[in-house]
């Protein structure tokens, strides 16, 4: 784990330098693949998130796939950068488009993709608008997407399973950044794959679609789990002491002011005046771009009884 820091270090540079995943090793078989911290731009193909795989004796299970072929092939080559061992397998945690709208590179190879039901479902239901944003960002290389869900859908919100001698879990614990974004649990190295549960080094969002309520119920579900390592959906891996508090602290602190203003009859402005002064946050990447919204959200959300 000493080495995040300096990944850390080296990624508040990045912004100016030529767009590369970075490869952060977690224990000797787990590894994050940390895309650009960073708004989502044609020069990193939508690739702003954090995505993982594992390496097994029976090959490579890849967590997220990018959000376009060519950021799939960019994920297909970090790999490569640290074992021979082909991806036999794709596993989709998350909704937004970075964390799957690669499948059709990795479905042309013959790949098996998993996910749950739910999660699928979910990213049906948001793809149109997913595509929208995602070609403001990336421009035409969105006209490369070809939308392809999983092949293996597995109808629970918990399926336990074994690939190359591994122990995984596909795991469904409440709805969180979007409906229907579940987790990948490693028992036996106690390491979570969070997807977009868990913003590291940056400040979350909390977008119309997001149930924050529900959000911050899930993370304290998760914590049950008691993970050693943790990969995000954005940011670089560490463990849960920072994960709650970068995103777990944050999201109880949003939630309770929030209801603490409605309480006292604030209006919303005034509320998210109150509260937008939050130095305990503030040293997060984008804390001026989101954290306003962020209460404005979640104000909206609560007064109609979310």
């Amino acid at each position: 784990m000493g080495g995040f820091l300096l990944l850390l270090l080296l990624s508040n540079a990045a912004f100016s330098a030529p767009f590369e995943l970075v490869v952060a090793p977690v224990t000797d078989q787990v590894y994050a693949i940390v895309g650009e911290i960073g708004p989502r731009r044609a020069e990193n193909h939508g690739l702003n998130n954090t995505l993982g795989f594992v390496v097994t004796r029976s090959g490579v299970v890849l967590i997220g796939s990018g959000a376009t072929p060519a950021g799939a092939q960019l994920i297909e080559e970090a790999v490569a950068q640290v074992t021979e061992q082909p991806i036999q397998l794709v596993v989709n945690v998350g909704v937004q488009d970075h964390h799957w709208l690669g499948n059709s590179y990795f479905a042309a190879k013959g790949i098996p993709i998993k996910a749950l039901k739910r999660t699928t479902e979910s990213q049906q239901q948001q793809l149109n608008h997913h595509l929208g944003r995602l070609q403001q960002q990336v421009g035409d290389e969105v006209h490369t997407v070809s939308p392809r869900y999983a092949t293996d859908v597995v109808d629970a919100d918990r399926q336990q399973f074994r690939f190359g001698g591994i122990r995984f879990e596909l795991l469904w614990q409440g709805d969180g950044h979007f409906v229907g974004d579940a987790v990948l649990w490693l028992p036996e190295s106690e390491t979570l794959f969070t997807g977009d549960f868990v913003f590291h080094d940056r400040m979350l969002g909390v977008h119309p679609t997001t149930p924050v309520t529900q959000w911050q119920r899930t993370f304290h579900k998760l914590a049950e789990l008691n993970p050693k390592y943790v990969i995000p959906g954005h940011g670089y891996p560490g463990d849960w002491e920072q994960a709650k508090r970068e995103s777990g602290n944050y999201l109880d602190w949003l939630v309770h002011e929030v209801k603490k203003a409605q309480t006292g009859w604030m209006e919303l402005e005034e509320t998210i005046e109150w509260l937008s002064q939050a130095p305990q946050y503030s040293h997060l990447l984008y804390f001026d771009g989101w954290h306003r919204k962020n209460i404005q959200q979640t104000f909206i959300q609560l007064e109609s009884g979310g």
